[in-house]
């Protein structure tokens, strides 16, 4: 670090920023009509010049936007894996025979909730929100459109299954970031969870079930669900080949192989079934990789559902994820984010106080950070002094990462699991986020415990001294 006088943000400074980076992006979008992108990277250079006068040399800004924008790599790999996955999926017909035997097999009243369960099942099986949404979240949406329930609905259905198992498979990248996070047992953490989120999952089933009685009573016109699936049959090869590339990836991560290879591979296979079974060239998968499968029917409904994918799809993304996280980090290394949180957490005298103080960091980490891991590692480092004072063992932190960053992290539109989760499903998130039930209803369970102490395990005498001697060794 340059040798210059570092100041720490005062509360009002760092407010002034923060309410600054709200104000630029909300005008840009509402009153100009910007788009999210282009207003990230505005509000990335404006606040710059704050940043500087807190004694920061420019070279200093430089280095931590640089370094927090590395983090996106990997994320950013994988979403133009999953890009390329879709793509391929449609060209090899996995995608549109998902979809037209889920239209023949689901009844119409019981949609939503098989919905849900369906993408809990896939989303437990590879530990992986975002393989959900690109693949079984993908024909879902077809079979609801083909049913004429309403998307916004559906995509709420499709997310808390996704989110539900992300959160609670030991495959999941999330479940064993928040226990490590904060120094907890990996299996103790999932058995942690389980009450706050099997109760907020009965209760959204209930929710789903109920809806799905109401919207599957409505006319669906045969028309278009004939028209649908006609199209389909007509136009790809269906039967069990197509499901192979669907058995491969669901192999290959459940074996625990990376993401970024096991989706790619998952890609290739689709391809190989692309050029075999339904007939495409060489040529015309390599641009499907790159530029999405597209098709012209003459149909809005068709058009609209398999016009997707590619590589390029997923550039936007990649840019707001870099723009998103640049703003992250550069709040977080100039001390503005510490700044809030601290005075936030600074006059918590109770347990309920703690847990709603641990709650807001989360949502408020997560809109600030952009995505889960910057969430659960801020949140967890800033919090875990006050869980050890509070005598409070770290899986009821861990627990909370998952019910707030985890739950929640496709609901603001400019996190990465926001912008994924609308590409993949083709729904604005204003639209889903009022049917995204699990999300809503967990931390509501997190709340509660916490003002009563309920499942709020506390450390043993034993561990209370030795955590103790660490810290007075430390």
């Amino acid at each position: 670090m340059d040798k210059k006088i570092v100041k720490k943000p005062s509360l009002a400074y760092s407010l002034l920023i923060l309410s600054l980076i709200i104000v630029i992006i909300a005008t840009g979008m509402l009153v100009f009509g910007a788009s999210i992108q282009i207003m990230m990277f505005i509000t990335l250079l404006t606040i710059i010049p704050f940043v500087t006068r807190l004694g920061y040399s420019y070279k200093n800004v430089e280095e931590s936007i640089f370094s927090s924008m590395l983090k996106a790599l990997q994320p950013s790999m994988i979403l133009l894996t999953v890009g390329i996955l879709i793509g391929s999926w449609i060209a090899s017909g996995t995608v549109p025979a998902l979809i037209y035997y889920g239209i023949q097999a689901i009844s119409p009243q019981f949609f939503l909730v098989s919905t849900l369960i369906f993408c809990s099942i896939v989303s437990l099986a590879t530990g992986s929100s975002w393989a959900t949404l690109g693949t079984a979240g993908i024909a879902m949406m077809g079979v609801s459109q083909s049913l004429g329930i309403p998307a916004g609905v559906t995509a709420g259905a499709i997310i808390s299954g996704a989110y539900f198992g992300d959160k609670m498979s030991p495959l999941s990248d999330s479940t064993n970031l928040s226990p490590a996070v904060v120094g907890a047992d990996l299996m103790t953490h999932i058995k942690h969870m389980l009450w706050t989120t099997v109760p907020a999952y009965l209760i959204t089933a209930i929710i789903f079930t109920v809806l799905g009685m109401r919207y599957g009573t409505e006319s669906v016109s045969s028309t278009d669900v004939n028209t649908l699936t006609g199209y389909l049959a007509e136009h790809f090869n269906l039967g069990i080949n197509p499901f192979i590339p669907v058995v491969i990836l669901f192999v290959l991560l459940i074996a625990k192989q990376p993401a970024i290879t096991s989706i790619f591979i998952g890609a290739l296979s689709g391809a190989v079934v692309a050029i075999l079974y339904q007939g495409s060239t060489v040529s015309e998968i390599v641009n499907v990789f790159y530029n999405g499968y597209h098709v012209e029917s003459g149909i809005e409904t068709i058009n609209t559902l398999l016009q997707r994918g590619g590589l390029t799809s997923m550039l936007p993304l990649v840019a707001l994820f870099l723009f998103a996280l640049g703003i992250g980090g550069l709040l977080q290394k100039s001390g503005v984010l510490e700044t809030i949180v601290v005075s936030l957490t600074s006059r918590i005298k109770s347990r309920g106080m703690l847990v709603f103080a641990t709650i807001i960091t989360a949502y408020f980490t997560l809109g600030i950070g952009g995505s889960f891991s910057f969430s659960a590692v801020m949140t967890g480092t800033l919090m875990k002094p006050l869980y050890d004072k509070f005598n409070l063992r770290p899986e009821n932190l861990s627990r909370i990462i998952e019910d707030c960053s985890t739950q929640s992290c496709s609901l603001p539109p400019w996190t990465a699991s926001g912008l994924f989760t609308a590409a993949a499903l083709g729904v604005s998130p204003l639209v889903y986020i009022p049917f995204c039930f699990m999300a809503m209803i967990t931390p509501l369970f997190t709340l509660i415990y916490g003002i009563t102490g309920f499942t709020y395990t506390e450390k043993e005498k034993i561990q209370v001294i030795n955590d103790y001697k660490k810290t007075a060794e430390a």
